[in-house]
Parts: structure tokens; sequence; C-alpha cells
């Protein structure tokens, strides 16, 4: 047990301090020359260095005391104490080490825009898979939906960001430094659904049939994928029935479809993606983070 916690602290710390380099190369190196606030504590930090000049990783450790205070009062100590570990870790990275010996991108505004987009979504993926945050925006989206609880994690997350690309744009007085900030932000949060989630998806397929035994065999038969049956019954006709349920590569959609429709032209089907699928002819399951 106590090897056990210990490779996870080594694992946590491994994650911090990766995911903290990336992002402060992200941060320094593309992001800050170009006069956009990504969003979060670090794009809030941006902002104040211009008005006051002090370290942005500083400031960004600062912006994230109150809302880590909050953090301990109302959403527990423990992903608290993770995020704060973080949080340091990021700081110490940033000026320390990365503002005071790496070179600035001076080249095409675009292109920092969006590789600066791509780190910071590699950073926050690695940061939270080891179930940590950055901080900032994460903490304020879910304080906001404690007042809010209806409101989705995304839209609070996207929320908070909006409003500091909102302030970006009077901060350095350039429509353009907004713009080139929701560039940056929809680029990193794609960039961490596909490392988090894989770009791997499949499509499921869920069929009220008539025929659920032909089709089944069928979809089996020709394209080599298992099917499930489900009981069901029909609220309208109030008989009982059957409906199958079929995961698929995307690329074979197009053909179960046609069986589908060939066997039962009156079919119902629902049409789904599956982010991530695993046993067999799919992913592996016995993987370690």
């Amino acid at each position: 047990m106590e090897k056990m916690r210990e490779k996870e602290l080594a694992l946590d710390l491994l994650a911090d301090v990766a995911g903290g380099f990336v992002q402060a190369v992200a941060l320094h190196c593309f992001i800050n020359n170009i006069d956009i606030a990504p969003g979060g504590a670090s794009g809030m930090a941006i902002l104040l260095n211009r008005l006051t000049n002090l370290p942005i990783g500083t400031l960004t450790f600062l912006i994230n005391i109150p809302l880590l205070i909050a953090s301990w009062i109302y959403l527990g100590k423990e992903k608290t104490i993770k995020t704060l570990k973080t949080v340091a870790i990021m700081t110490v990275i940033l000026d320390g080490l990365v503002t005071p010996y790496f070179p600035v991108y001076s080249g095409d505004k675009m292109v920092s825009c969006l590789f600066g987009g791509v780190l910071i979504g590699i950073s926050l993926a690695v940061i939270f898979m080891r179930g940590s945050t950055t901080g900032g925006g994460d903490i304020a989206a879910k304080l906001l939906q404690k007042y809010c609880p209806h409101m989705q994690t995304g839209k609070a997350v996207m929320a908070t960001d909006l409003v500091i690309i909102l302030l970006s744009m009077v901060v350095f007085r350039n429509i353009e430094s907004g713009l080139y900030g929701l560039i940056n932000m929809v680029v990193g949060t794609y960039v961490i659904d596909v490392i988090l989630y894989g770009m791997n998806k499949s499509t499921m397929i869920t069929v009220i049939t008539e025929k659920p035994k032909e089709i089944a065999d069928e979809l089996m038969d020709e394209l080599e994928r298992g099917c499930t049956f489900l009981k069901s019954e029909g609220a309208y006709r109030k008989e009982d029935g059957k409906t199958v349920i079929c995961v698929l590569d995307r690329k074979q959609f197009y053909k179960a479809k046609k069986i589908v429709y060939d066997i039962d032209p009156r079919a119902f089907m629902i049409v789904s993606e599956a982010q991530e699928v695993y046993g067999e002819g799919f992913l592996d399951s016995d993987w370690e983070v």
C-alpha cells in the first residue's frame, strides 16, 4: 500500500512538472508576445502583467490564492491541496526556468496563437489525467455551479474564460486580441478532448425493429461486430419487442444503415457517437496511467 502511494505521488509530481513546463513554454514563447489572454488565471495574469509588470507566474499564483481558499471551503481540501501543488510548481517553472532562459517566438501571429493553444491543451490534459487542475477558471467554474447548479461544467468554464477574453480587448485596446483568444481557447479545448478521449471515436446504433434477430445476424456476419438485445415495450402500441444495440467503426456506419433498412424499412434507428469503446475489437482495457 505504501509503495502504491509513493508511486501515485511520483506520477502526480511528474505530471505537474511536465504539464507546468509545457504550459510555461506556451505562455512565454507563444502567447504573451502577441497580446492575447487565453482565459483562466494565466490569462488574467497576462492582463495584470501589462498593468503592473510583475512576473506572470507570480501573478497567476496570487490570483489563485482567494480561489483556492474558496475551493477549500466549498469544494473540499483534497483537490484543493492537489491544485495548490500544481500551481506552485507551474509558478516556479514559468518564472524561474522558462522566462529567463527561453527565447520568444516572433513570427506569424496566427502560428503563435495555434501552437500556443496546442501546447496549453497538452499541458492541461496531462494535469487533468492525474486528477489535478491549474486552478483559476476551473475553480471559478465549480463555484459558479454552486449558485447555478443546472449549468453544465463546460458552459461554466466557457463563461469564466469569455469574461477574461472580453477584458483582453479592453486592456490591449484591440478587438483582434479577443478573436485570437477565442481561437486559442478552441484549439486548446480540442487538444484536451483528443488526448483525454482519443481519436478512436466509434458510432453506436440503437435499432428499434420488428426483425431484431435478422438485423443482428446480418450485422454480425457482414461487419463482424457484436450486437446486444434489450427487451423493450412500445409506449404507443403497448407491444413487447427487442431493441438492437451495435457499436461500429465510423467507416462501417453507411453499410450498417443499408443492412438495417434493407431488412426492415420501417425500423427506427438512433445514431450516436461513442467517445471511447473498450473490449474485443476496440481498445484494450488493461492499461495503466
